[in-house]
């Protein structure tokens, strides 16, 4: 989960904005000084439609934001789907996710939360799926291992992977409709009252902290690759974020000049990645890396899925039920189950960081059950095209809200536009498969670090000098870490006499975030402690409601096309829980959201044309 910023906590755009602008949520009494009140100033505002070609530049930005974690997904499933020396069925998975992402966008900032946030694959149910995939039953043969042996074309091998692919997609399908249910019903309100900090922070670091094999696989092929890689994305984004690039830009005033763009913020992984890439290209074409299979290094050249480009089609049309029926286990469900609620937890955080970054009220409960409800359809969606994960909001595109101060929802828009026609354009998701595993594994140090630093991040909300709350997440911590690897080691030693329910304790004794979540949760309501010491006070003051608001809050998160007008008329309406409540005396006819405020003057006719020149990289 991404930990809440205060808005003038940002330190550092990328862009140099000048002209006006709408104001950032600020719950800070005392004056702020000239630097805080221009971290404060937004270009567009969530409600606020940029020029047409802003918004297609920002969206490529966004996602190319988000390109690290979606491609990294199907990459870390090839290895449990027997899928590492089937470089063209990866690229069609890489399609298959860009795809759905995509839609999924459009269906979240469309009837969702309606916030400006992107919708990508999850990491939540990575854990429990590579966990599902590790069981006796599902382990990869021998000769799926050795590239010799691997006829990708031969029905044998396609039904190896497609079996483990299709018992993926029947989990992730009733596991969404779990969340469907709790988001549409409102249950979600209920869930939030008994999870706090520490049952957030073990259940988040250990999603990172359980995937260190598959960083070290990787990394491991060649430790020098992944180190420069490694090094190269901490140099771009944490020792190079300050420093602007200069770029021409253009306006009636100033006419042709330079504009600062802080292009290391932005892209640090993009840019690592792309000049790890192009070394190793360059070693190839030398032969400085070794060419016999056997030898090492031999995985960092970057000609070994050379014929995946000249294979894979321009373009792909992915579709549900794509790689056959969907079957269903008990002991995948079960397993999903955990990733989903955990899903859930995180995307409550990042709907308020999301809403306070964008310049928008913090999201009522309708709002929020409807978000959670559309993710739980999206995961649904993703499970019936096949792309062995789900769905989630990312709080990485919710950061560079705060970066770019460009909040408009219409570039998210864009963003699942692009996205989808990334995924139909079949040649993208080839380029893809060809970065070599190396390069990757630099990428997962920096990527799956992060991931565990943010669940920690949570515990500031609570009482860390506390002995109670330290044996709470120590406990935690190392009980998540023990069981999981304890149980990979003696697979046999789960034996209660019913199948179906050994299949059931592997799975969830083999989910690190699980077993740490659950003695987090157990623990946390357990023990006595005070709201206060438990940090339950200080997380809910983080996600009140704010009274100083700068958008009206049924102008954002009421429902579009006009369907509150067609059905405020029904007097049932007001008791749907993902429904906007009305007022009767109101101005569209549907009534507002109570205790909104007044919105902002509409600045989407400005351009400011540091933004759009700076964009434009």
């Amino acid at each position: 989960m991404a930990p809440e910023k205060e808005s003038n906590g940002l330190d550092n755009y990328t862009f140099a904005l000048e002209g006006r602008f709408c104001d950032l949520p600020d719950n800070e009494k005392e004056p702020a000084s000239s630097t805080d009140e221009c971290s404060n100033k937004l270009a567009y505002c969530v409600t606020d439609v940029p020029p047409w070609y802003l918004c297609i530049i920002l969206g490529i930005q966004h996602c190319l934001t988000a390109f690290g974690g979606i491609i990294a997904i199907p990459l870390i499933l090839s290895q449990g789907l027997c899928l590492q020396h089937d470089g063209l069925t990866q690229s069609h998975l890489i399609s298959t996710i860009f795809l759905v992402s995509g839609v999924c966008t459009l269906l979240q900032v469309v009837f969702g939360i309606r916030l400006p946030i992107l919708q990508g694959g999850t990491f939540t149910l990575l854990a429990p799926s590579m966990a599902l995939l590790s069981m006796p039953e599902w382990t990869c043969p021998a000769w799926t291992q050795n590239a010799s042996l691997v006829n990708t074309s031969s029905t044998h091998f396609i039904e190896v992977w497609q079996s483990r692919m299709r018992a993926l997609q029947g989990s992730i399908i009733v596991g969404s409709v779990f969340q469907v249910l709790v988001g549409f019903s409102g249950l979600i309100g209920l869930f939030m009252r008994f999870i706090g900090p520490l049952t957030i922070a073990p259940t988040i670091s250990l999603i990172g902290l359980s995937l260190f094999d598959s960083a070290g696989s990787s990394a491991g092929n060649h430790w020098g690759i992944s180190a420069m890689t490694t090094a190269l994305i901490i140099l771009f984004s944490q020792y190079l974020r300050h420093i602007p690039v200069p770029f021409p830009a253009y306006n009636k005033d100033k006419r042709l000049h330079t504009s600062p763009v802080y292009v290391f913020q932005i892209l640090p992984v993009l840019l690592g990645i792309t000049l790890s890439w192009t070394i190793c290209y360059i070693l190839t074409v030398y032969n400085v890396l070794p060419a016999e299979p056997d030898k090492y290094g031999y995985l960092a050249r970057t000609d070994l899925k050379g014929d995946v480009m000249s294979q894979a089609p321009w373009l792909v049309f992915p579709y549900p039920g794509q790689w056959g029926r969907p079957t269903v286990s008990l002991a995948g469900v079960i397993g999903i189950l955990a990733g989903v609620i955990s899903s859930m937890i995180e995307s409550v955080g990042d709907y308020h960081a999301c809403a306070k970054l964008s310049g928008a009220p913090p999201p009522p409960k309708h709002a929020i059950n409807r978000g959670i409800g559309i993710e739980g359809i999206g995961c649904l969606l993703a499970g019936a095209w096949g792309t062995g994960n789900g769905t989630t909001s990312y709080s990485e595109n919710v950061g560079a809200l705060g970066i770019t101060k460009v909040g408009s929802r219409m570039v998210i828009v864009a963003s699942g536009v692009l996205m989808v026609v990334m995924g139909i354009f079949g040649k993208v998701g080839a380029i893809f498969t060809t970065i070599p595993s190396p390069v990757i594994g630099g990428m997962f140090m920096v990527m799956f670090g992060v991931i565990s630093a943010a669940g920690v991040s949570n515990l500031q909300y609570a009482d860390m000098n506390s002995s109670r709350n330290i044996f709470i997440f120590g406990f935690s911590m190392f009980t998540g870490l023990v069981i999981p690897n304890w149980i990979l080691k003696n697979s046999k030693a789960i034996s209660t006499g019913v199948v179906e329910l050994d299949q059931v304790l592997q799975v969830l004794l083999t989910t690190s975030m699980f077993v740490g979540g659950f003695f987090g949760f157990i623990l946390d309501n357990t023990v006595p402690g005070s709201k206060h010491e438990r940090g339950i006070l200080a997380w809910n003051k983080a996600h009140e409601d704010d009274s100083s608001n700068t958008l009206e809050s049924g102008k954002v998160y009421s429902l579009p096309f006009g369907i509150n007008s067609h059905l405020c008329s029904s007097s049932w309406f007001r008791y749907i829980p993902f429904c906007p409540p009305t007022m009767p005396n109101s101005s569209d006819g549907c009534g507002a959201v109570a205790n909104s405020v007044e919105p902002k003057q509409p600045l989407g006719q400005q351009e400011p044309a540091q933004v759009i020149t700076g964009a434009g990289l």
